[in-house]
């Protein structure tokens, strides 16, 4: 009888879940991406109401997002270990809770609390929401996939404005805040009916002393960057609180490099096609972050817009986002996500070379142009190094491998708050003419345009309204021009390092990579 040869293998069919696993993605990130915005629209407001300066309306962005970066490394660590799903709940469950501190609270240091609250929920959400990807979506899905998260999110950004522009109009500024106790709560119920688990039982556990050293190391060097600008970049505070930075962020890299299972896997830095990738998403991050800190402050302060006005002038930027979150994947597929990513970045640079031609008489209308081509720009910058980066990681390191890429996102944005931030304040303060204010009211107006538009209204002195003006319109076009700079750089790198399609294995290739089978536990 002649032998009978085996049956040819049948590969791995994909997860008949997947899709509703990716509307249980989207409901969580959609939090996030609706909290991003819904607090600079708050600011101004919050600024008035709890008498915060420019450094504490910083630190109450920052904190957030300081803690946000630092707690994404250990994050993809306790995903893989403990399962995704699990942790991408208990992370919302965190946001939750500091969303409902945060509407309780009436004074800016208990605000930034609830925003650090916040940040370590956030941390879990976001890598956890990435790590799941790729266990759930072949390579010729995942694109689709990533656009889909970052539609969430762009969607998130225009409702955040809108729906907190309402509330602020008609409660008081800690009303922002109960929208994320509904939101938070429908996604927790979505995510633990529809989102399978996955984990990596092999993951190690936590190390709490690189948690406390990537934390700390951040912490000082945001607190660095935010207050030199009023205490000055010699001030023995700021040099202490730069060199504890320098230490500690050292001490952690060298850690790290001794650990078997790292919570920051610099090993995946090795690998060219995570490394530019999550580089250009780093910088794309830092110009945009820093852009919507400035951006409301403008638009309430000088065009003189109510919050739900401001808002609604949010809109050509997440309609661009919208459009290019749909576009990136397939450009990429046909053209390759070097050429793509390049494109977006000179896109974004050319926006914000607009914008930092605004003058003080000038209306709406450029303001919505520039607007839109950075919506677009982001867009097609993030998208496919998003994909090309989670495409080049090992199955056994998705969720670290997450954490690494969404954390260095996060820093970006953070350090793009901070630097932006404190070059507009060096700026308008600069330019700021108090002349014949008292010491003591000269001071308050030096804090923010916000403040010194209140103060004119007060005195009555339409010279120092428009004085202050002029003085932020002076410092929103510098750092837009850092922004465009910060961009070109980006889109030259890419351009000159970013190589082919990453393959988990490390390799690069001009094609696309073959599905690779999941090696995640399921339960």
């Amino acid at each position: 009888m002649s032998a009978v040869s085996p049956a040819p293998e049948i590969p791995n069919a994909p997860d008949p879940r997947r899709w509703w696993a990716l509307g249980a993605l989207v409901a969580a990130l959609l939090v996030i991406g609706f909290d991003t915005t819904i607090l600079n629209i708050a600011l101004p407001q919050m600024a008035t109401a709890l008498g915060a300066d420019t450094g504490q309306q910083q630190w109450i962005a920052d904190s957030y997002t300081v803690v946000f970066a630092a707690g994404m490394l250990p994050a993809g660590l306790l995903g893989d270990r403990f399962g995704r799903r699990s942790m991408l709940v208990a992370g919302l469950g965190i946001f939750l809770a500091g969303s409902v501190v945060g509407t309780l609270v009436d004074s800016a240091g208990l605000v930034i609390a609830a925003r650090v609250i916040m940040g370590l929920g956030a941390a879990l959400i976001t890598p956890l929401s990435m790590a799941v990807l790729p266990s759930v979506f072949g390579p010729e899905e995942r694109a689709k996939a990533i656009g889909a998260l970052s539609a969430a999110a762009a969607l998130g950004m225009p409702l955040g404005p809108l729906v907190g522009g309402w509330l602020l109009d008609h409660y008081w500024w800690g009303s922002v805040f109960l929208i994320n106790i509904l939101m938070a709560a429908i996604a927790m119920v979505v995510c633990l009916f529809l989102l399978p688990e996955t984990r990596d039982p092999a993951a190690p556990r936590v190390d709490l002393v690189s948690t406390a050293l990537s934390t700390t190391g951040l912490c000082a060097l945001v607190y660095g960057i935010i207050e030199a600008p009023h205490r000055g970049w010699s001030d023995p505070l700021i040099c202490t609180a730069l060199a504890a930075s320098a230490a500690l962020l050292t001490g952690l890299v060298l850690r790290e490099r001794r650990a078997v299972r790292p919570v920051l896997d610099l090993t995946l830095l090795r690998r060219p096609a995570f490394l530019w990738s999550a580089v250009t998403a780093m910088l794309v991050s830092f110009c945009l972050l820093g852009l919507l800190f400035v951006l409301p402050q403008y638009l309430q302060a000088v065009l003189g817009y109510d919050a739900f006005g401001t808002g609604l002038r949010l809109l050509p930027m997440m309609g661009g986002l919208l459009i290019s979150a749909r576009t990136a994947a397939p450009l990429a597929a046909r053209f390759g996500a070097r050429p793509v990513i390049a494109g977006g970045l000179l896109v974004l640079a050319a926006a914000a070379f607009l914008g930092s031609r605004t003058q003080v008489g000038d209306g709406y209308g450029m303001t919505a142009l520039w607007l839109t081509l950075t919506g677009f720009g982001f867009g097609l910058g993030v998208v496919p190094a998003m994909d090309a980066a989670l495409g080049s990681l090992p199955k056994d390191r998705e969720g670290t491998g997450s954490g690494l890429l969404m954390t260095l996102r996060q820093v970006g944005g953070a350090i793009g708050i901070a630097l932006l931030g404190s070059l507009l304040a060096s700026a308008y303060q600069d330019r700021l003419d108090t002349t014949g204010l008292p010491p003591g009211t000269a001071e308050i107006a030096d804090d923010s345009v916000i403040a010194a538009r209140l103060l004119a209204e007060r005195l009555h002195s339409p010279e120092l309204a428009a004085s202050a003006d002029r003085a932020f319109v002076h410092g929103m076009g510098l750092t837009l021009l850092v922004t465009a700079a910060v961009s070109l750089a980006a889109a030259a790198l890419t351009a000159s390092f970013m190589p082919g399609r990453a393959t988990p294995d490390g390799q690069t290739t001009e094609a696309p990579p073959m599905a690779q089978e999941h090696s995640d536990a399921r339960q």
